[in-house]
């Protein structure tokens, strides 16, 4: 059974007629008549009584609405694709990691939403790891994370580098190690932190480099959200590492220090602290018109907005 077969039957159907069909599809009668044979030899039984007027027999009625059916599904599906293919679809969904959803991303989302006034854009802001689960099931178009190489393999995946980012230490301002310049990795280890909860690439990321230091990681509290950070460890006990982007309103409070880490002694590739930001959707995604645009805003404007934060610290 093919779909032009279906569309002769219903064709016969509503003009009463194999010549009216043809004209109606646009073909030869000829043509016409041979779907409708196919079409019957496939299904065992005749579909119209050939007679002056083309009339349903009972299995040409049951199929009826059937066919209906199947032809305006195909048709709905057919436009769908062809708006998607235009640009015209009705949202837009994206997964940022925390830092970028607050400072970052604003501008670009308002650029976006001027480009594109009939697209809903929806944004959440999750974890690096969630936000890369949601985008592997289809529920977000995009996602802005930090890099997380397991989770972003497969020839169907797209991965642009954003920027590089220092990771900082984050103290209240009368905390012991507010009095540094550079925080010394001996001296940090010694402090309880607060620190991500599983499922962040930061909490992987400091997790590794205390292994590495062969030093215990004293997590003692996990929040999500950067107002928790900034609220616990203005209390004056903990501290946290976050990365530079997570820090702008820490550096405006006058309760709050953030100092740069020195050296990693002891660290056998000398290597700073650092994180990868990075832009991740999948290949048939890229090619839509409203998410390659989306991407092309973000790739012409996060950057240089980093840069110019670092050069003015």
């Amino acid at each position: 059974m093919r779909l032009e077969q279906l569309q002769a039957f219903l064709a016969i159907a509503e003009t009463g007629s194999f010549q009216g069909a043809a004209r109606k599809c646009g073909v030869t009668q000829s043509t016409i008549s041979r779907q409708i044979q196919a079409l019957e030899g496939d299904l065992g039984l005749e579909l119209f009584h050939r007679t002056s007027q083309a009339k349903l027999t009972l299995a040409g009625e049951r199929l009826l609405p059937r066919a209906r059916k199947i032809c305006q599904e195909w048709q709905t599906a057919t436009q769908e694709i062809t708006d998607l293919v235009a640009g015209k679809q009705p949202e837009l969904c994206i997964a940022v990691i925390h830092s970028l959803c607050a400072y970052y991303l604003p501008p670009v989302l308002q650029k976006f939403c001027h480009d594109y006034p009939q697209i809903q854009l929806r944004v959440t802001s999750l974890g690096s790891d969630r936000a890369l689960k949601v985008l592997k099931d289809g529920l977000v178009d995009m996602a802005i994370v930090m890099n997380n190489r397991f989770l972003t393999v497969g020839k169907e995946i797209v991965v642009e580098t954003l920027y590089d980012e220092p990771i900082e230490v984050l103290t209240a301002v009368n905390h012991p190690l507010a009095q540094y310049e550079r925080v010394p990795w001996q001296e940090l280890i010694r402090y309880p932190q607060v620190v991500f909860k599983d499922g962040y690439g930061m909490q992987r990321l400091v997790q590794d480099r205390f292994e590495r230091l062969q030093a215990t990681l004293q997590a003692v509290l996990e929040v999500n959200t950067l107002d928790a950070f900034r609220g616990v460890v203005r209390q004056g006990e903990l501290v946290a590492l976050l990365p530079h982007s997570a820090l702008v309103e820490a550096r405006k409070d006058p309760t709050l220090a953030v100092r740069p880490l020195a050296s990693n002694g002891g660290v056998p590739d000398n290597s700073a602290l650092t994180r990868r930001v990075v832009m991740v959707t999948t290949q048939d995604r890229l090619q839509i018109p409203p998410i390659q645009h989306f991407w092309q805003l973000v790739r012409e404007n996060i950057p240089p907005q980093v840069s110019l934060e670092r050069s003015a610290c």
